[in-house]
């Protein structure tokens, strides 16, 4: 993974951990770990923090630790434990058994801050949350001393195993570390470390109504773990302090924390506060829904493991935060699928061509390439016959100039068959166009003529007697702004939501061979882009998500610059 951060080949990350195996520092040894929040569904910037977690402890041959940071029960639940543990083995990474919670921590966590207290490195305080901002200062102004910083310990003591059974209501008192209160890094500035939830937790029931917070929990636990690198997105650059602070206040294993830009997405929001709030204001279906950034809607919009792994290595590990264009992650699927997806043919505004001089009650059946890029795919047959389906679009009355396609008496190539040539146009009281009549030439089966005769356009088509219903929903971009969390003061970033970023379409019609894909699996419907079936579909009704159009936009701007 190369990005202009690097240094050589080998990006600042990896150098690091390289420095530090030549220094001799943890042993020799390389043990990372990936520590989400069970509070929501991983998204794409999650995803590169996986790939980094899992690929630097495989390309050192070390270990990576699944943790789950479970110390706020009011927001968690088990359906993102498991939801996160399958997009984990989804993109094709294994904790090999090493699965931990911070739950699992809470005794050691407890002792921890009692530590601190008797070494008079924290104190109970009773401030209120309000009271405790006011106090903190500001980035031009140091904070104030707590009334209760100098707290008897044995009072301070005392208080904590009461709030640990249960004696106060939240908000009542918290556990705050002292450090300073002047200092230039608000994070230092007597952070909290515990307060009061009387909330059941999903492992740990009623045991609990203290949970320690994440910046306490986090270089604790990986110190309990013995992780070496301890790799962290950029906004917590400014928490390294505090995260030292505590390892050597409590003189444990010093696991070292190196901080990465995160991964931002061109008109998407990565935020999990908005996603949260997409989700439960109506605009999307769920976490899954195929516009989401989250890795369950882009693997049911039909993204691959493959895809996402190349995106994350091209976009690189970056120092600074950026945003990344959309179109250079539809490249990378555009470059998986075009090798592994099979091509079927499918009309999504069927428009009936009656070919006149073909057999009635005729069927036969042509050879289809199921992928001219794997010579290993094979080849399908489809079924031919008299009544024909053409795309709408793909015939025009009256045409302009440069436009090859269907006219009448202009002659054309159906994809794998004959050429036709439109004879009659039939039409209703309104005047909209019914149906073609054509004639096809049958010296011309798989596409050429003896003669030598060339025709301009090629159109893909199913046979109407065969074909298959589908419902074909065509997706978007989800956000009309570049970056809808940057939005003008006074501008509700929702605002930006693109209505369209869904259309609908029923009464399509798809070739009979769609009946043996399986929900999730990625297609090329010809001419039209790169499509899967969803997991709303029925054998009675079929569901093809649209995954990316065939228009490489992100290889026409790299042309263009």
């Amino acid at each position: 993974m190369t990005t202009e951060e690097s240094t050589g080949s080998v990006d600042f990350v990896r150098a690091a951990i390289d420095q530090d195996l030549a220094d001799g520092r943890f042993g020799g040894r390389v043990h990372t770990r990936f520590p989400p929040e069970p509070n929501g569904y991983l998204h794409i910037g999650h995803a590169m923090a996986i790939c980094l977690d899992f690929g630097v402890a495989h390309e050192y041959g070390g270990m990576c630790n699944l943790r789950f940071d479970d110390t706020n029960p009011t927001k968690e639940d088990v359906e993102f434990v498991h939801s996160q543990q399958e997009d984990i083995r989804w993109l094709g990474f294994d904790w090999e058994g090493r699965l931990f919670y911070a739950s699992d921590y809470f005794e050691q966590l407890f002792e921890f801050a009692m530590e601190l207290i008797r070494d008079d490195k924290a104190y109970v305080d009773s401030l209120s949350a309000d009271e405790i901002r006011e106090y903190r200062g500001t980035l031009t102004e140091p904070g104030r001393n707590s009334p209760h910083r100098d707290r008897d310990l044995e009072e301070s003591l005392s208080l904590f195993r009461k709030m640990r059974d249960g004696d106060f209501d939240d908000g009542e008192h918290v556990v705050r570390a002292k450090i300073d209160m002047a200092s230039p890094n608000m994070n230092m500035r007597d952070p909290t470390i515990y307060r009061i939830r009387k909330v059941p937790h999903d492992r740990t029931g009623d045991e609990w109504c203290v949970y320690p917070m994440y910046d306490f929990a986090h270089p604790l636990s990986d110190a309990i773990e013995g992780i070496t690198h301890s790799l962290c997105s950029l906004e917590y650059e400014d928490h390294r302090p505090l995260y030292e602070w505590f390892l050597e206040q409590l003189d444990v294993f010093r696991s070292r924390q190196i901080e990465f830009a995160r991964l931002n997405l061109s008109q998407t929001v990565m935020h999990k506060r908005m996603l949260i709030q997409l989700v439960n204001g109506g605009l999307v279906s769920g976490w899954d829904d195929p516009r989401m950034p989250t890795i369950a809607g882009l693997r049911r919009r039909g993204y691959t493991p493959e895809a996402i792994k190349d995106f994350c290595a091209r976009v690189g590990v970056a120092k600074a935060n950026s945003i990344k264009e959309t179109a250079l992650l539809e490249h990378c699927l555009r470059n998986d699928l075009n090798v592994r997806a099979r091509r079927k043919l499918a009309v999504l505004h069927p428009l009936r061509v009656v070919i006149k001089n073909y057999p009635e009650g005729q069927v036969e059946y042509l050879d289809a390439v199921n992928n001219p890029e794997d010579a290993d795919a094979g080849v399908r047959q489809v079924p031919f016959s008299r009544t024909i389906l053409v795309e709408r679009n793909d015939f025009m009355e009256d045409p302009p100039r440069r436009f090859y396609r269907l006219s009448p008496g202009r002659e054309v190539r159906l994809r794998y068959g004959y050429f036709i040539k439109c004879e009659e146009v039939i039409k209703n009281d309104a005047g909209e166009v019914l149906e073609l009549r054509c004639t096809y030439d049958p010296e011309t089966r798989g596409g050429s003529a003896p003669d030598g005769r060339k025709v301009r356009a090629t159109l893909h088509w199913v046979s109407e007697d065969t074909a298959v219903d589908a419902e074909v929903r065509l997706y978007d971009h989800m956000f009309e702004a570049t970056d809808p969390s940057d939005v003008p003061e006074g501008v509700d970033w929702r605002d930006t939501f693109n209505r369209d970023s869904l259309e609908v379409l029923t009464g399509c019609k798809v070739e009979p061979s769609v009946r043996d894909i399986s929900i999730g699996q990625g297609v090329q419907f010809e001419r039209q882009g790169y499509f899967c079936l969803d997991n709303d579909s029925t054998p009675d009704r079929l569901v093809f998500n649209r995954t990316v159009p065939l228009r490489d936009t992100w290889a026409r701007i790299q042309r263009s610059g």
